[in-house]
């Protein structure tokens, strides 16, 4: 494991989020970290990162607690993309593109031989080359958020971490970012980590899930080991139904109910109906 945590303890202000969590990052793979809203996962992809310091514990990058290593010689290991990418206003692409190349500048921090390079393989790879003097914010959010990739790639680490990369965007550029994401882990080796909140999009793209509640991790492991209707239940309270896809053969949530108060709806559902076949008999 390149990156782990150690009985992490992290909040905001006087309120824990994370309380004594351990955590290994199994390398070369893909790990999805799923749950509910506020259980702590963007939490702790962000304590991992270090934009979060923890109150205590720590997090150990190649077998070094991660707070006492300089700033550029994580950022040579770790890309980071977070939720919200709102400061690329006013940048063309290829400049955003270029910001990746940051640690590995020395003095006047103008791009060497190397480095231009390097940001045109990570333009290549992400489809965004054509796209390379159009200004960031005129592009759709599928574009966008395979820019935000592309400088990650041109950091050229073996990491990258994402907070919800799928959020706002429509089915169709779903599937194109998390395609290309599973792209660079199967063609290039690169470990990946990502915040989900849709459970098919995990178990078809992930290798390994890490499933949260309430600050604690409920289950870990395998796809399949994750993906199972009692792990879901003790997630998201909800009874689910998982199949197998049949494109994929991965497992599937066909279909999902709510546990607290189902037979209430269900009995709702019941009176609706004899209600509205007593009004048409009438």
């Amino acid at each position: 494991m390149r990156i782990k945590g150690e009985q992490l303890l992290v909040g905001y202000d006087d309120h824990t989020v994370l309380d004594h969590l351990d955590v290994d990052i199994p390398e070369g793979q893909i790990t999805a970290i799923i749950g509910p809203n506020g259980c702590g996962k963007s939490t702790l992809l962000k304590g991992l990162t270090r934009i979060l310091s923890p109150d205590s514990g720590q997090v150990l990058l190649d077998g070094e607690d991660i707070e006492k290593q300089k700033t550029k010689d994580v950022a040579k290991k770790m890309a980071i993309l977070p939720q919200s990418n709102d400061y690329a206003n006013g940048l063309t692409v290829g400049e955003l593109v270029s910001y990746g190349r940051f640690p590995y500048q020395k003095g006047f921090g103008r791009l060497s031989e190397e480095d231009v390079e390097v940001i045109h393989q990570a333009m290549e790879s992400t489809g965004v080359e054509t796209y390379k003097h159009r200004p960031v914010d005129e592009l759709s959010g599928g574009q966008q958020q395979r820019v935000w990739i592309a400088m990650a790639l041109a950091q050229d680490t073996d990491m990258i971490f994402l907070d919800e990369p799928t959020t706002y965007l429509d089915l169709a550029h779903q599937l194109e970012v998390l395609e290309l994401l599973q792209n660079l882990n199967q063609l290039e080796g690169r470990t990946i980590v990502m915040v989900l909140h849709d459970l098919n999009h995990a178990a078809r793209f992930a290798d390994y899930i890490i499933s949260m509640r309430e600050g604690s991790i409920i289950k870990e492991g395998r796809y399949d080991d994750v993906m199972q209707d009692d792990v879901l239940r003790r997630v998201f309270d909800i009874d689910a139904v998982v199949g197998q896809d049949p494109r994929t053969g991965r497992p599937i949530c066909l279909t999902y109910n709510l546990i607290k108060g189902e037979k209430d709806n269900d009995n709702k559902a019941v009176n609706s109906f004899t209600d509205d076949r007593h009004a048409y008999a009438n």
